[in-house]
């Protein structure tokens, strides 16, 4: 049994909710550069030059790539050989988010209550996802995200008599509706599968996944493919303004389900898709 202490959680937390604000991941500014140099629409091509030019100043004088810095979801994998001491895990989670969201001077953007709308001044809680892996490990994931692209997303339960077609059209029905709402290049996170709140899970998790990474099943890995050139051929664009450039990525997780189901999920984000990961 190898023991981790709460500080170190929050001490992490704290950090990654920093970086991640002010950092892009470099598959996604990979994206965003080859759709640059993909676009041959004058207004698109200004567009991602403006977005580029923004997280480069973000990066370099160590400010947030957007105004809206998001709700704090942070994903643990933590090994089953792993003991937490020192303090409750929710409790060392949300103290990080409470330090790093003030010492990063990130938007503060929870309300405590979602009818009554009061803002509870230090973006706490987080949005906190648990999984028991094996090992003595704990692999801390925080994904800030905003609710412009968070907005737009959605669930179906499909019947299985949908089939592949119904959720192709799901998808891209989806994506269509949300338009220049989620400040497209968009990011798309598909979940096919599980129960009602298993998809939605998974759609969020595949937002995790490199944009340059592939689904391991090809039959998947030839569906993200195919989708994402009809996504990039409804000329929504960058912004919203028109061009070939409507969504930088799609990535696609999947599980089993119940034979009279097949629940599917999208989980759309902004170009801002930020994320990083860190094993204590």
């Amino acid at each position: 049994m190898r023991e981790i202490q709460a500080g170190a959680v929050t001490e992490t937390v704290a950090r990654l909710c920093i970086e991640t604000n002010q950092y892009l991941p470099e598959d996604v500014k990979g994206a965003l550069r080859d759709c640059r140099a993909c676009e041959d629409w004058a207004i698109a091509q200004n567009v991602l030059d403006q977005i580029i030019e923004n997280y480069e100043i973000a990066q370099e004088r160590e400010l947030p790539v957007c105004q809206d810095t998001g709700i704090a979801c942070v994903f643990l994998e933590v090994g089953q050989e792993v003991h937490i001491a020192g303090g409750s895990l929710r409790e060392a989670v949300d103290e990080g988010v409470r330090r790093g969201y003030g010492e990063g001077y990130l938007r503060k953007s929870v309300v405590r209550d979602p009818l009554r709308r009061v803002n509870t001044g230090d973006n706490t809680p987080a949005m906190l996802y648990t999984e028991i892996v094996p090992g003595d490990q704990l692999r801390v994931t925080v994904a800030p995200k905003g609710f412009g692209s968070e907005n737009m997303s959605a669930i179906r339960m499909l019947k299985p008599s949908a089939g592949l077609q119904g959720v192709k059209d799901f998808i891209l029905e989806t994506v269509e509706h949300a338009g220049p709402n989620p400040c497209p290049p968009m990011v798309i996170g598909v979940g096919i599968g599980g129960t009602f709140d298993k998809a939605a899970l998974l759609a969020k998790k595949a937002l995790l996944r490199p944009l340059d990474s592939s689904y391991p099943d090809p039959f998947y890995a030839d569906l993200e493919r195919e989708l994402l050139e009809k996504i990039n051929r409804l000329g929504i664009g960058p912004q919203g303004f028109g061009g070939r450039t409507t969504a930088l990525g799609l990535n696609i997780e999947t599980m089993p389900t119940h034979i009279a189901g097949l629940p599917c999920a999208v989980n759309v984000s902004c170009h801002v898709t930020r994320h990083k990961t860190e094993v204590i």
